[in-house]
C-alpha cells in the first residue's frame, strides 16, 4: 500500500461514521448555505472569507432589487423587517451606499442603515449584510461599522429579516443620509454636495422588481435584473430577436447584457430625450412578449440559435 494510500485509510477510519453526518460538529455535513458542498468543503473551509458565493440572495422574494441596488442603482433604499423583532430599534433600512461607502450605521435613536455598496467584502454577500446587521443590533447609537468582517460562518440576510418583496424608493439626492438639515457652507453641507453631484437620474421603471431607467449622460439605460436561469433566458430573447421583438419601441436598442450574482441583466439604449415614464408601458409590453417567449417549450430553430449565440457574445460578468 503507497504511502498516499495509507494516509487516505487513516483519514478515513478517524472521521465520524455516517450516521453522525448530520451532527453540527461533522466536517462531513452538507454545508447550511446551501452550495451542497460538504462544510468542510465550503464555508468550514480555512479560505472560506475568500469563496465567492455566486449567487447569495438566491431564493429570496427581492433578490433582483437586492441585486440592482448593490450593482447600479445610485442612490435608493428600502425597509426591512426583523423575524425576530428588537423593540429599541424603530426601523432597519437597506441602502445602497453610505457615506464613506460604510457597511452599517447606528442613528441616535438606534434606528440602522445597511450598505449594500461597500469599500470591500468577503466573497458572500449575504452573510456581509448579515454580519453588518448583526453589529448594528448590538451597536451604541450613533455608530458606524466602516468595513465589515470577513466571517466564514454565520448567518445569511435571508436568515435574519422576513422573506419580502421590497418597496424600493429611489431619491435624487443622498440627503436621507442626515438626521437633520446641515449648516449650510459647513463640511457635512458639502460632502453632501458632492455626493449629489455624482448621481445619475435614475427612475424604477413600471414598478417592475430589477428594471431601472437611468441617464448616463451621453445616453439612457434601461437595466433590468432577470430572476430566470440564464439558459431558458437566452433562448426566450433569440426567438424575441429572430422575430425582431428584442427592442422596446422606437427609440430603443438591445445592447446585450451582464451577470452579476447568479443573475442576468439586460441593458438597453434608450431615446434619451424620452421621459421615463414614457417607457413604463413599452417594457410592460415586453415583458407580456418575454414571458411567452418563455413559455416555448420547442428547440431552438438554426436562425435562432445563431441569435442567442450573438446574444452571448455581449455578455460579460461583474464580481
Amino acid at each position: 500500500m503507497s504511502k498516499k494510500t495509507k494516509l487516505r485509510a487513516r483519514a478515513a477510519s478517524a472521521e465520524p461514521s455516517n450516521t453522525a453526518a448530520e451532527g453540527v460538529d461533522n466536517p462531513r455535513r452538507p454545508c447550511p448555505c446551501g452550495s451542497g458542498r460538504r462544510f468542510k468543503s465550503c464555508h468550514g473551509a480555512a479560505d472560506a472569507a475568500e469563496m465567492i458565493v455566486a449567487r447569495p440572495f438566491a431564493g429570496m422574494a427581492a433578490e433582483t432589487e437586492l441585486i440592482a441596488l448593490r450593482e447600479f442603482v445610485p442612490s435608493a433604499t428600502a425597509q426591512l423587517t426583523l423575524k425576530t423583532p428588537s423593540p429599541d430599534v424603530p426601523s432597519i433600512t437597506l441602502a445602497t451606499v453610505l457615506p464613506a461607502a460604510a457597511a452599517a450605521l447606528t442613528r441616535s435613536d438606534r434606528s440602522i442603515l445597511l450598505g449594500m455598496q461597500v469599500q470591500t467584502h468577503s466573497g458572500d454577500l449575504s452573510r456581509d449584510l448579515a454580519s453588518a446587521l448583526e453589529w448594528a443590533l448590538a451597536a451604541e447609537p450613533s455608530s458606524v461599522l466602516s468595513v465589515v468582517g470577513r466571517a466564514s460562518i454565520g448567518p445569511s440576510l435571508a436568515d435574519l429579516i422576513v422573506d419580502e418583496p421590497f418597496d424600493v424608493t429611489v431619491h435624487d439626492s443622498f440627503g436621507w443620509w442626515l438626521e437633520e438639515e446641515p449648516e449650510a457652507g459647513s463640511e457635512v453641507a458639502l460632502s453632501l454636495e458632492r455626493a449629489n453631484t455624482a448621481i445619475m437620474p435614475t427612475v424604477r421603471v413600471a414598478g417592475l422588481p430589477g428594471a431601472y431607467w437611468v441617464d448616463a449622460g451621453e445616453k439612457a439605460h434601461l437595466r433590468w435584473v432577470r430572476p430566470e436561469e440564464e439558459q431558458p433566458l437566452m433562448a426566450a430573447l433569440a426567438r424575441l430577436a429572430v422575430d425582431e421583438e428584442l427592442d422596446l419601441g422606437e427609440g430603443s436598442r438591445y445592447v446585450g447584457s451582464f451577470r452579476a450574482h447568479g443573475r442576468l441583466v439586460p441593458v438597453w439604449d434608450l431615446d434619451r430625450d424620452a421621459h421615463a415614464s414614457e417607457w413604463d408601458e413599452p417594457v410592460k409590453e415586453f415583458a407580456v412578449r418575454l414571458d411567452k417567449a418563455l413559455a416555448v417549450d420547442e428547440p431552438l430553430t438554426s436562425a435562432q440559435r445563431r441569435a442567442r449565440d450573438g446574444i452571448l457574445g455581449r455578455q460579460f460578468t461583474l464580481r
